[in-house]
């Protein structure tokens, strides 16, 4: 069999610069663009994308879309990227400034502690907007970034819940405190259950470390209390991301 040589892959494949992602599927494009805070560069969508989009919501968009055919959404994307024939330009979304998000909104507030796969950052925005969370609190050198592999997991999510992105956690914590948030570590080893530590009435910020790791000793002091779910004793614990929408959903519950 004659080996293949690697085709070159066209200009749009090459890291975008200038801080710009490349967003792709309908949920996640579809979303980016019906927010006015996304800044838009390019639109690339086949005729079957563009006209589900506009099943979404109607046209004139805030970006003219360029018709294209799914290879060359192949060629522009990773190899692995699951596009649905949508792929979107952008520039990432700014931090909002931590005290003044906080007294503007309502809702528990979800900090991840080292948690750097992209998918499960994605489901947990997921699921922070399936029930009301006000913001998403990551450490900027150990999270991930915007990418269309974590827009994709969102499912539209990105643009709905701020990632506030802080150099140092703990001391955001502690910012928290002193907006009046009653600050709980969700670990496998915490006294009580989630239900049994008595949050009503109180704005929770919620605290969940990677995988395996758990919170780091900083963090875990930081914690006003721990808290653990109740899972039962034949798994050792939840993915991260399912452990988020349990601990919301019992939060949404109180």
């Amino acid at each position: 069999m004659r080996q293949q040589r690697n085709r070159p892959r066209p200009q749009d494949a090459a890291p975008a610069g200038d801080g710009a992602v490349w967003l792709y599927g309908l949920h996640a494009v579809s979303a980016a663009i019906a927010n006015p805070a996304r800044r838009l560069r390019r639109l690339l969508v086949t005729r079957g994308a563009e006209q589900e989009l506009a099943e979404r919501f109607s046209p004139p968009w805030r970006i003219v879309p360029e018709i294209v055919e799914r290879n060359r959404l192949d060629q522009t994307l990773p190899p692995d990227a699951i596009h649905q024939g949508a792929a979107l330009l952008v520039e990432a979304l700014p931090s909002p400034h931590m005290e003044t998000l906080l007294a503007e909104t309502t809702g528990p507030v979800l900090v991840l502690d080292q948690v750097t796969d992209p998918r499960n950052v994605g489901a947990i925005l997921r699921s922070a907007a399936a029930f009301g969370a006000a913001a998403l609190v990551v450490q900027d050198r150990h999270a991930p970034h915007e990418t269309g592999t974590l827009a994709r997991a969102a499912s539209g999510a990105l643009e709905v819940v701020p990632i506030l992105r802080e150099v140092n956690l703990a001391r955001s914590l502690e910012i928290l405190k002193k907006s009046g948030f009653w600050v709980v570590g969700l670990e496998a080893a915490g006294p009580v259950t989630l239900a049994q530590s008595g949050l009503q009435g109180r704005r929770v910020a919620l605290v969940l470390g990677a995988e395996g790791e758990g919170l780091r000793r900083l963090t875990r002091e930081t914690c006003d209390e721990l808290v653990r779910l109740p899972i039962s004793a034949a798994m050792e614990s939840l993915n991260v991301s399912a452990a988020a929408a349990v601990a919301l959903y019992e939060l949404a519950r109180e």
